[in-house]
């Protein structure tokens, strides 16, 4: 039998075991619970923060043209790039991204219901290049319906606003002047000589309505500036800075990416009409313009150098300008777009040639670009690096002796980017 004396002995070790788990537990760090585990009871009027990928479109119609409205995603921060180099008076980054700024602008999309998925595509490299910083407007035209799934998909991509509307009947059909037994056997003769859309008359409405009609649009009445995107393209540059406010900072009223030589078999009488034009309205050909850039003798002929305007960024208030809408009135009467296959590239770049100033008419370099066949890819890897771009100088089409860019660059006395040669 124990004695009193241990059991005191065992009472003791027992309690100051006790004591010290005690002191240990007590000392340890205890592990925080979640604020939404412990929120039981969340307000009435409280609402989740939006989140991208749950942002739906909302539809709203107004007179015929349909509107539909995404939420804004958020900015993220960009960091300022370097210098861009002693080429052409370029963009700077804006350094911090926002809208505060913003000048009144939209991106245009002549394009059909059918090219919906390649029109996501071009919509993609957009946002993801430029307007996820900036959030403009999109219009999308077509001289069909849009359908829902069209609007649907489209609207949650862009992080501006979406707009649809429906080109006018008046504007996308043959005017009451042309012969169309003669447009008929023009398309027939083109088709035969294999002329790329010879034989197209869809394509000729495009033309005539990408020349004289989409900037009268309802839609596009709402704004100053525009930026045409096409499907199937592809951006291969970070554009840090917005191109709008730079086109109206620096009184730009038109520019491009690339240049070309146009078809001659397509525009056969365009200098002929171009030529009626400035004789009849001398008081808009503007002093200081560039018209060597589109004639080498003067303006007798037309060289076939011109702006491709499936990339073009613009002034809408010069288009409807009384000049502009004066030169287009000639060319339409005349009948070109159907007699032949006038292009809206070439109407577009004779008329930034002699109604504007050399310097209004701007090359924006850092805007890496492909439309099939053709690529811009800046010149110089420093450059290209800077302004993480994904693109082959291979390929790059500035230089080649089709373009007729070096001519521009000679004629605005720019200095070419270092090693532009190799690219020649």
């Amino acid at each position: 039998m124990m004695s009193g004396k241990y059991i005191r002995y065992i009472l003791f070790a027992v309690l100051g075991i006790a004591i010290l788990h005690f002191i240990a537990s007590s000392s340890l760090p205890r592990p925080s619970i979640p604020a939404a585990l412990t929120k039981t009871n969340p307000k009435q009027n409280e609402s989740p923060p939006t989140q991208p990928g749950n942002v739906g479109p909302q539809a709203t119609t107004a007179g015929g043209v349909t509107k539909m409205q995404t939420a804004s995603l958020s900015q993220p921060t960009k960091a300022a790039l370097p210098p861009t180099g002693n080429t052409t008076s370029g963009p700077k980054s804006d350094g911090e991204s926002g809208k505060s700024d913003r000048v009144s602008a939209t991106f245009v999309s002549l394009v059909r219901d059918s090219d919906l998925w390649e029109m996501v595509k071009s919509i993609r490299q957009v946002e993801d290049r430029f307007n996820r910083n900036y959030h403009y407007d999109w219009v999308f035209l077509n001289d069909g319906d849009f359908s829902e799934n069209f609007k649907t998909v489209t609207s949650a991509l862009v992080s501006g606003k979406a707009y649809y509307g429906k080109i006018p009947e008046e504007h996308w059909s043959f005017p009451e002047w042309i012969d169309q037994n003669k447009a008929a056997e023009a398309r027939k003769e083109m088709e035969e000589k294999n002329v790329i859309y010879g034989g197209s008359i869809s394509y000729r409405h495009m033309c005539r309505y990408e020349s004289g009609f989409f900037f009268r649009h309802e839609l596009m009445l709402n704004y100053d500036y525009y930026w045409r995107v096409e499907p199937s393209v592809k951006y291969f540059c970070d554009i840090d800075f917005d191109a709008f406010k730079f086109m109206k900072d620096n009184k730009k009223k038109y520019s491009f990416v690339l240049s070309l030589h146009e078809y001659r078999e397509t525009v056969a009488t365009l200098w002929d009409s171009v030529k009626k034009f400035m004789e009849k309205h001398p008081e808009h050909i503007v002093q200081g313009n560039n018209l060597e850039f589109v004639s080498e003798d003067g303006g007798k002929t037309y060289n076939m150098c011109h702006f491709w305007s499936n990339f073009e960024i613009g002034d809408l208030n010069w288009l409807r300008s009384k000049a502009y809408l004066d030169y287009f009135d000639v060319l339409d009467k005349d009948g070109g777009f159907f007699y032949e296959r006038w292009g809206d590239a070439p109407v577009h770049s004779i008329a930034a040639s002699i109604l504007l100033k050399k310097e209004e008419v701007h090359f924006f370099d850092q805007i890496g670009y492909y439309h099939v066949p053709f690529t811009h890819c800046p010149t110089g890897e420093q450059r290209r690096t800077e302004w993480k771009c994904a693109c082959n100088p291979g390929d790059n089409f500035d230089w080649k002796g089709h373009s007729c860019t070096t001519r521009f660059f000679d004629l605005l006395k720019l200095q070419k980017p270092e090693g532009y040669e190799n690219e020649t």
